[in-house]
C-alpha cells in the first residue's frame, strides 16, 4: 500500500521557521519525483516545489522562493521541506505528494497533510 506520512508542521510566529518531513512506504522512493503542495483555507491547491528522483533538481513557486528548500533522503525514503522567514500568507495544509508532472498540483499519491499556521 503506497503511504505518504507528513509531519512536522504547527504554529508559528511570522519570521519563524518549521520543517516539515514526509515518509513514504509502499512504492519505490527513488524513482518518483515528489512534490509539495498546499491549500489554504477556503483555495485550491497551491504548488510549492518539486525535487527530481535524485535530489539534483528543485524548482519553487515565486512565492515561496527563497525562503522554502525541499530535499530528500532516498535511503530513508524521506522528502523535507525546510520553510524559513514564514508568512501569514503560507499558513495552510501542506501536503506531500507523488506528482505526476512538474509544477503542477496534480498527483498519484498524496498524504494527508500537516497544517502550517503562521501568526503573531
Amino acid at each position: 500500500e503506497v503511504q505518504l506520512v507528513e509531519s512536522g508542521g504547527g504554529m508559528v510566529q511570522p519570521g519563524g521557521s518549521l520543517r516539515l518531513s514526509c515518509a513514504a512506504s509502499g512504492f519505490i522512493f527513488s524513482v518518483y519525483v515528489m512534490s509539495w503542495v498546499r491549500q489554504a483555507p477556503g483555495k485550491g491547491p497551491e504548488w510549492v516545489s518539486d525535487i527530481s528522483t535524485g535530489g539534483g533538481t528543485t524548482y519553487y513557486a515565486d512565492s515561496v522562493k527563497g525562503r522554502f528548500t525541499t530535499s530528500r533522503d532516498n535511503a530513508k525514503n524521506e522528502l523535507y521541506l525546510q520553510m524559513n522567514n514564514l508568512k501569514p500568507e503560507d499558513t495552510a495544509l501542506y501536503f506531500c505528494t507523488r506528482t505526476l508532472r512538474y509544477k503542477s498540483t496534480s498527483y498519484s499519491a498524496r498524504g494527508q497533510g500537516t497544517q502550517v499556521t503562521v501568526s503573531s
